[in-house]
């Protein structure tokens, strides 16, 4: 049953509805038929006896039984009987005085009675009307079958019609459903089963669009997750050193061991401890706020050789130990539109891994290129590079080119991922790269009259 399923339910539905109809109208038919039939035989009896009638209503009472017997000996196919008043019998033939006998009167039809002698003609009508009956049974079941065999012909096709489209539809949800590839059914129709099958490949293309962003998304938490637990492991080890540094020396001040005596020089060290495990933490509470899209950013117009400067002067001290060049070729009208404490914080980070990751005598150069609708900041560190695996790298959190560098000049590994996070919530495109002469480092900023037009 579960193999014919809605074509089973549909062809029997059909083939009883039309049989119904068919039996309605058969019935219908019949009684019309069966009516009409009576009416003409009726009417042929009274044309067929009028003789008969007419001569005994023109001869006398004590005739009438030799009138009758001429009539029949001249109509050997009538059957038919005379009674008088009081129902007595003064003609009949042999049949009609046969069936009057019976108890199945019902076949006998008055064809005339006269009111004031008070005799009736009386025809036998059974065996004309029961030949009829047969014949129309007969015939009626020929065109039933007929009509049957009809009806479950054009059933099969109707319900295959039907059926076949449905069915086509039904194997598609199946395979959408396991996510395979199923291509659209019956685009030239315009009927319903057009538009369902068109729904319903719409519906699977928007619903693969979004099992496809799920999946993306649920990479993407993955990839946060993960981000997040290196974040805190590599934030933990990081916070634990200078605990675990500054506890050692404030054991060895109160043992007074050694020169642990001088209180005041390892108080320095300890106070400059805390001051960059103070730094650190207000950059990892500066990351989880990027991340959790808590900053506000305030565009305006800035003026990028002014910040520039004003940044190198923090570094100056190390530029000139490491015997390091600064070229900076930047127009002093040059207007960018961007986030003028945001711009700070990226460049301070970016010159001071520019100036950490430099060798000596190295040249650094900073400079912009027009764009359209942008201006583009480089900063390249020459007599440098970064290997190709190290620069997917370079801003996950404490991430260090060199792990083997400890001077106090080292940053805490935050710069860039910093510089990343920022740039990212401003939506400037930025990139970190090697080239021919060096590691370049550049930013895209829109212009004013580009800001204008995205406000």
């Amino acid at each position: 049953m579960r193999k014919y399923g809605i074509f089973l339910k549909i062809f029997s539905y059909t083939i009883i509805a039309m049989l119904f109809l068919v039996l309605i109208t058969a019935g219908l038919f019949f009684n019309q038929f069966s009516t009409l039939y009576k009416s003409v035989e009726r009417r042929s009896i009274y044309e067929s006896y009028q003789p008969l009638v007419n001569k005994v209503k023109d001869g006398q009472f004590e005739t009438i039984s030799q009138t009758a017997q001429d009539f029949y000996q001249k109509n050997r196919s009538f059957e038919f009987m005379i009674t008088d008043k009081n129902g007595e019998t003064l003609f009949s033939t042999p049949k009609a005085e046969e069936q009057s006998l019976s108890t199945q009167r019902d076949f006998f039809f008055v064809v005339d009675k006269d009111e004031t002698t008070g005799y009736s003609i009386i025809a036998l009508t059974r065996p004309t009307l029961t030949k009829f009956h047969h014949e129309m049974i007969l015939r009626a079941l020929l065109i039933f079958l007929f009509i049957v065999s009809l009806c479950l012909v054009i059933g099969y096709l109707f319900t295959r019609q039907l059926v076949d489209p449905i069915k086509s539809l039904a194997k598609d949800t199946k395979n959408m459903a396991d996510l395979q590839e199923v291509q659209p059914r019956f685009p030239e129709r315009k009927d319903e089963l057009g538009d369902l099958s068109r729904d319903v490949h719409l519906m699977y293309r928007k619903l693969k669009k979004t099992i496809a962003h799920q999946q993306d998304e649920i990479l993407r938490e993955q990839e946060i997750e993960a981000n997040q637990r290196y974040f805190f492991s590599a934030a933990s080890h990081e916070l634990k050193t200078p605990i675990a540094a500054t506890s050692i020396l404030l054991e060895g001040m109160l043992a007074n061991i050694g020169d642990y005596k001088n209180h005041p020089k390892y108080l320095r060290e300890c106070l400059d401890l805390m001051d960059k495990q103070s730094e650190l933490v207000s950059e990892i509470l500066e990351i989880v706020k990027l991340n959790e899209g808590k900053v506000l950013f305030t565009f305006e117009k800035v003026k990028l050789r002014e910040i520039i400067e004003a940044t190198l002067l923090s570094y100056q001290s190390q530029i000139t130990a490491a015997n390091q060049r600064i070229e900076v070729t930047i127009p002093a009208d040059i207007v960018v539109f961007c986030d003028q404490n945001s711009l700070k914080k990226i460049l301070s980070n970016v010159l001071a891994n520019a100036v950490q990751n430099s060798p000596e005598e190295a040249l650094i150069r900073i400079w912009t290129e027009e764009q359209s609708g942008s201006c583009r900041l480089n900063i390249l560190n020459t007599k440098s590079a970064i290997a190709p695996e190290t620069l997917t790298k370079i801003f996950a959190p404490f991430y260090k080119v060199d792990k083997a560098r400890t001077d106090k000049n080292t940053r805490s590994g935050l710069g860039l991922t910093i510089v990343q996070k920022l740039l990212q919530e401003m939506k400037l495109s930025f990139s970190l790269e090697n080239t021919s002469e060096g590691v370049r480092f550049y930013v895209d900023f829109p212009k004013e009259e580009a800001s204008k037009n995205n406000s």
